[in-house]
């Protein structure tokens, strides 16, 4: 490569690899790891063949990434380097061959320590007089962020050692597979976003600013060095080790002394054979030089020290039978197409089932059921189908077609327009409920005080609503059940309960979660039509005549109003006695009628939300941009972007107290 080449690729790689390497360090996985560390080779070959690229902000010349907004800062007294990495057995022996001089030209004769290397999150953890007294993340090597009291929830984490000694450790905080997997499937179950894999999982669990939230996640450590200890000369790094254990640390279990070559490539085989049989993350195998007093002569440059290396694994990837496609159902009535597979083993995690994604991934990876596909979970990411063994296709596989029928209500399924994901929309979908009612009862909707989460899933786990109209039929001793004591707390459910049934109209529209249908929609649709009863029976042509509703928006009312499930669910909560219309006195001054105001700053007098319902009360509405049709800026203190835009178009702004005076 010449050298101009050379320094246009040099400068694509530099940030983009500073770009993965922020987000890495803020839990969150944009590649995987293979194909990170052969971005970072590459870069490193170049300023290998023309040194006058190296420059002080490459990324091959940092550690870490920065320090997380919160912390307090931590210098380390022993810097935590990062380890060369190597993916060769070639690259080994060489490594190998520079050790064995240095120990020839000392006197000494080699020997080598290989262990795992943890896939977690680098951490230092200091001990005054046997007690803990400190633990901070690595940082960039020199300075870390301190995670004491998060640390201290780590139940693997010895608060107080056998003995009362002075030392400072280094340990990789990590999340087990068992674990893990579990963690994932609670939070698929709740339909919160999954952890791309467990390394970026324990990374975000230890750098939380909420130390609760660290207790509630599974932490585990591995303690692999001494970083510092005045008190006791080691004379290797396997007597630190025995030393860490008598201590009653939780140390890497896997350590194993080499005296040849040979040895050292046998053990590293050894760990890649043991991946599948290991119940915690693994990124590669870490050869080190275990005479300590030889590393001092050996020495590290100020990233990574020269006495040891990692040699990286190559990404797993496993072929197996794709037995089934079958599709769930989310509490958001997503409808996601899982692979049904023959169970194997990759990267430690037996693999039966996975993620298809949508429709679309299915199509443009040509994936059937019946054919063998590639599993890949690099790096312990979730694991995805990749590709399809086409050679084996033998005319047996079937084609997917996504269902347009929902497979757990029989509501009808639809996919908008610009969205890759299919939607149940039956409002009484049972896959759906818990999600429905906690929005039915939200503050903007039907608000109903009390009538949390909680309280929802115990009212749905004992079988006392089965549906959002079923909110009306508890009684007294229904919601008194829930708690011990609980006739003061059912009191007050009942009472919440009753008095929603007297909501305001737009509030019910925007409980029923229709889709791109929100508390301001609610109310602009409840000045056209002033009792549910119109609102149901609207046209897709009415709607598309309203200001704010679009294509896809009145093409969804509409289907809505439709579904049997719909008209059924209305129907009951009308029985109930719920408001159903407009009272007709609730606009009485139209001073703003065909007015938008923008909002910006600080208010003084009112919430954001206080100042929209005033100006919507006058018959007026709200928008979050700027545009030529605003009629009107309401500026607070440190009014921003939007203020000057308005300045720039012409738009007419106004202060708080000119709004005030504006509406009396």
């Amino acid at each position: 490569m010449e050298l101009e080449q050379a320094k246009k690729r040099a400068e694509e790689l530099k940030p983009l690899l500073k770009y993965y390497t922020q987000k890495y360090f803020d839990d969150e996985q944009v590649v995987s790891d293979y194909e990170y560390d052969m971005l970072m080779k590459e870069l490193k070959q170049i300023e290998k063949e023309y040194p006058e690229l190296i420059t002080s902000d490459s990324p091959t010349q940092k550690v870490g990434a920065s320090i997380k907004k919160g912390f307090e800062k931590v210098t380390h007294e022993v810097p935590l380097q990062s380890l060369q990495d190597v993916f060769s057995f070639g690259e080994v022996e060489e490594f190998e061959e520079k050790m064995e001089k240095i120990a020839a030209d000392n006197g000494k004769t080699i020997e080598y320590v290989v262990e795992t290397k943890i896939d977690g999150l680098s951490s230092s953890i200091e001990y005054r007089n046997g007690k803990l007294y400190r633990g901070a993340t690595r940082g960039d090597g020199l300075v870390g962020e301190d995670v004491t009291r998060n640390i201290e929830t780590i139940k693997t984490i010895q608060k107080e050692l056998t003995e009362p000694i002075s030392i400072t450790v280094r340990g990789e905080v990590f999340i087990g597979k068992t674990d893990f997997d579990k963690m994932n499937e609670e939070r698929l179950m709740e339909e919160q976003e999954q952890f791309a894999n467990a390394r970026n999982a324990a990374a975000g669990s230890l750098r939380q600013l909420d130390s609760k939230i660290t207790a509630s996640r599974p932490l585990d450590i591995f303690v692999f060095n001494v970083q510092k200890c005045d008190d006791i000369d080691f004379k290797t790094h396997q007597e630190s080790l025995l030393y860490l254990e008598k201590l009653g640390f939780h140390v890497n279990p896997v350590k194993i002394l080499c005296k040849t070559r040979q040895e050292v490539r046998q053990a590293i085989e050894k760990i890649g054979q043991m991946r599948d049989q290991l119940d915690f993350g693994i990124d590669g195998a870490v050869v080190k030089v275990n005479d300590l007093e030889l590393r001092e002569k050996i020495g590290s440059t100020y990233k990574t020290p020269k006495w040891a290396v990692a040699y990286k694994y190559p990404p797993e990837k496993k072929e197996t039978l794709l037995k089934d496609i079958v599709c769930q159902v989310g509490r958001t009535g997503a409808i996601t197409p899982m692979a049904i597979l023959e169970p194997v083993y990759v990267a430690g995690s037996k693999i039966s089932k996975t993620t298809l994604h949508n429709e679309d991934y299915i199509k443009e990876n040509d994936i059937r059921i019946g054919d063998r596909v590639i599993i890949q979970k690099a790096g312990d990411v979730i694991p995805e189908v990749v590709g399809v063994n086409l050679e084996k296709r033998d005319g047996t596989e079937t084609v997917f077609e996504m269902p347009r029928i929902c497979p757990v209500c029989g509501a009808e399924a639809v996919r908008e327009e610009g969205e890759a994901v299919v939607r149940c929309i039956g409002i009484e979908c049972p896959a759906k409920l818990y999600r429905s009612i906690i929005h039915f009862a939200s503050k903007d909707a039907m608000n109903i005080d009390g009538l949390g989460e909680s309280i929802i899933l115990e009212l749905i786990e004992r079988g006392l609503i089965s549906n959002i109209a079923d909110i009306y039929k508890l009684t007294f001793d229904d919601v008194a059940s829930l708690k011990k004591n609980g006739k003061k707390f059912a009191q007050n459910m009942m009472d919440a309960i009753e008095e929603s049934k007297h909501r305001e109209l737009y509030r019910l529209i925007n409980s029923l979660g229709i889709r791109h249908v929100g508390v301001k929609l609610a109310k602009t649709l409840t000045k056209y039509y002033r009792t549910m009863e119109q609102f149901m029976n609207s046209s897709y042509e009415e709607l598309r005549l309203i200001d704010d509703v679009g294509e896809i928006t009145a093409q969804t009312i509409y289907e809505f109003f439709r579904q049997e499930q719909t008209l059924d669910l209305i129907a009951k909560l009308k029985e109930a006695g719920l408001n159903m219309e407009v009272e007709e006195d609730a606009v009485t001054d139209n001073r703003f009628e065909g007015k938008t105001f923008v909002l910006t700053g600080s208010l003084a007098h009112y919430s954001r939300e206080q100042a929209s319902e005033i100006i919507e009360k006058f018959g007026g509405k709200t928008s979050s941009s700027v545009s030529k049709k605003t009629n009107y800026v309401l500026a607070g203190e440190e009014a921003g972007s939007k203020l000057k835009k308005a300045q720039e178009l012409g738009v007419t702004i106004i202060s708080e107290e000119e709004f005030m005076q504006m509406t009396n």
